[in-house]
């Protein structure tokens, strides 16, 4: 029999995840006297077209069932034994039955029955063990989405804010940009008259003074 303990490390656990503690595979496992093997010989038929993780755990159930076989003949055999043959066939229950008292004669209905509550029992505390991780590590995943949209909603809503902001003070500009010329008409109009009097007195004071100095040329 394999050593291997019962892994849903692909299903739940992230195997770099080091984060989760060390001991949940394993307290999350079947008896350690009885762990499981490493292949499945009557693997359950079933439709998994809706479900595309089913085989893998139906696989983990079914090893963990092949896992817990005792020796000696038990529920176990007699499940295989009637799935052989048929289940809703009442002949394959009894040529079951009968096969098994010549292994054990000490068979009875009620040990069967019993031993198949021990195999439900099981199987239930290995389920209660990876129903509680997975609906766990789905509550962290929905706690994280949901802070995460936070987040980005909060950012996505001061983006906007600061586009209205700027698109505002684009517009500002723009017709801060469209009144320059107007607001310094008059203050461009004045000084330009300024320098062509600054010109034009220049020149006259010049004439002026040359008309002087002529007549100084020709009459003294």
């Amino acid at each position: 029999m394999s050593k291997d303990s019962f892994n849903w490390k692909s299903l739940f656990i992230n195997e770099e995840d080091h984060n989760q503690p060390k001991n949940v595979e394993a307290s999350a496992s079947f008896p350690q006297t009885n762990k499981f093997p490493d292949s499945v010989n009557n693997p359950i038929a079933v439709n998994t077209s809706s479900n595309v993780f089913l085989p893998e755990v139906l696989e983990v159930y079914q090893k963990g069932f092949e896992g817990l076989n005792s020796q000696g003949f038990d529920f176990f055999e007699m499940y295989k034994s009637v799935n052989a043959v048929g289940v809703t066939n009442p002949q394959s229950y009894q040529m079951a039955f009968t096969m098994g008292k010549t292994i054990n004669p000490d068979l009875t209905k009620e040990f069967l029955l019993d031993k198949a509550k021990y195999y439900l029992t099981e199987i239930e505390k290995v389920y209660e063990k990876y129903n509680i991780i997975g609906n766990s590590k789905k509550s962290d995943l929905n706690l994280k989405i949901t802070e995460d949209k936070k987040k980005l909603s909060k950012e996505i809503t001061d983006l906007e804010t600061q586009i209205i902001n700027l698109q505002k003070e684009f517009e500002s500009k723009k017709m801060e940009l469209s009144r320059i010329d107007n607001d310094n008409a008059q203050e461009f109009l004045e000084l330009q008259l300024k320098i062509e009097a600054n010109n034009m007195a220049k020149q006259k004071i010049q004439e002026s003074i040359n008309i002087v100095v002529t007549g100084i040329n020709q009459y003294l």
